[in-house]
């Protein structure tokens, strides 16, 4: 009657999700205020002004077909130029409209790139812990997710463990960084590495091996920590980007695929990237969403109240014994969990009203997901409930 494997999906929430609803049904019971909940990576920092100011200009300006109409199938060619322009001002490189495909957000961009380069027998190297739903959009365009554990010490890509994960059959290779669930900024060494030895099983091989880099928190990082801009180390890099998370728009799905020209068979990539938008039905991002991205583009989120949050969590977690990964960037934290399995230190920490997410779905056990993208004042009330916690596990 339906497919099997998208009823499984659709019966099937995430582990994220399900902690989500399970925070508001106990805040019905107990109060708001006496649940701390860091399951959810939904922005709390406001979008900037001039994204309003953008928004109440386009709509008393222009004509309303106009602005709600279609526009071109891969985007608006003046916002694709001014994103150009901006990159190209950033980074030193060389983009122009071309280059870009505009999507309703990264996920958008991530269904696309893969279903555009895969064919059956594909594999697709993704590093853990990595964002979960790599696994099913990688899965659904048909190709196979293939994992390869990060280094335990610092969470940066074990090189040598990736190399050996490299078969004829690889077609494309997953970076997130900063990272999704941990935080970490990927190194230029490690980059480096990655992309020599991209290079050197490219010519192994014979065929191409793509670099998929998603991009959704790059502007989301703190101190003087440089993200690597991947197409400056290696040609064939494809950037899945979002403005989710830089400008605080989750709900409002706008991003896009930048395709540079280095990219072997530019024309013939480019053309299959607009073909899987075609057959996804992903065509003509949100028009007046494009046309906010035209003026807003370079501006970001107020990311110092991301940076206050995870210094009063590492500070904290820090004094109760708790072994956290140092997040350059993103607004996530990565904590070890005290026993071997962390969705019983999960059920544990709810006793304190406190909801973490196991790391499991994650491909990484043994850790649980904290996001901080919550108000400062939430973070400082839970405290108490984490050092109880401690407590209970003798770490303090």
């Amino acid at each position: 009657m339906v497919s099997n494997e998208m009823f499984d999906l659709g019966a099937k929430s995430s582990v994220i999700r399900e902690i989500f609803e399970y925070g508001k049904k106990r805040s019905a019971e107990i109060g708001r205020e006496n649940v701390f909940d860091y399951s959810l990576g939904n922005p709390s920092v406001p979008a900037p002004e001039s994204v309003n100011e953008a928004i109440r200009e386009l709509t008393l300006s222009m004509n309303s077909c106009d602005l709600h109409g279609y526009t071109s199938a891969v985007g608006d060619n003046d916002t694709r130029q001014a994103i150009a322009d901006n990159l190209n001002e950033r980074f030193g490189t060389s983009f122009s409209m071309k280059n870009f495909y505009m999507t309703a957000g990264a996920a958008a961009s991530l269904c696309i790139t893969f279903r555009a380069l895969t064919e059956k027998d594909d594999e697709i190297i993704i590093f853990a812990p990595y964002f979960p739903e790599y696994k099913v959009f990688i899965s659904s365009a048909g190709a196979k997710p293939v994992e390869v554990k990060c280094k335990a010490d610092d969470l940066q890509i074990d090189l040598e463990a990736f190399e050996k994960a490299i078969t004829v059959n690889t077609k494309a290779v997953v970076v997130n960084s900063p990272n999704n669930p941990s935080g970490v900024v990927i190194n230029e060494e490690t980059v480096k590495g990655l992309c020599a030895i991209l290079e050197k099983k490219q010519k192994e091989y014979g065929r191409d091996i793509f670099l998929v880099s998603d991009e959704p928190y790059r502007e989301l990082v703190y101190g003087d920590v440089t993200v690597p801009y991947l197409t400056k180390y290696y040609k064939n890099t494809i950037v899945c980007y979002s403005y989710s998370k830089s400008l605080s728009l989750p709900g409002d799905r706008i991003g896009y695929i930048l395709v540079p020209d280095e990219v072997s068979n530019f024309e013939l990539v480019y053309k299959a990237v607009c073909g899987a938008g075609r057959a996804l039905g992903y065509v003509c991002a949100p028009s007046l969403m494009q046309r906010v991205i035209t003026k807003c583009v370079g501006q970001t989120s107020d990311v110092s109240v991301y940076k206050m949050n995870r210094d009063i969590l590492l500070d904290a977690f820090n004094k109760y014994g708790f072994k956290v990964a140092k997040p350059d960037g993103a607004f996530y934290l990565f904590m070890k969990s005290p026993e071997t399995e962390a969705s019983a230190f999960c059920e544990k920490a709810k006793k304190y009203d406190l909801l973490l997410v196991p790391s499991d779905s994650f491909g990484f056990p043994g850790y649980v997901r904290l996001s901080y993208c919550v108000s400062t004042e939430m973070i400082k009330r839970s405290l108490p409930s984490f050092e109880k916690l401690a407590k209970e596990y003798n770490l303090i």
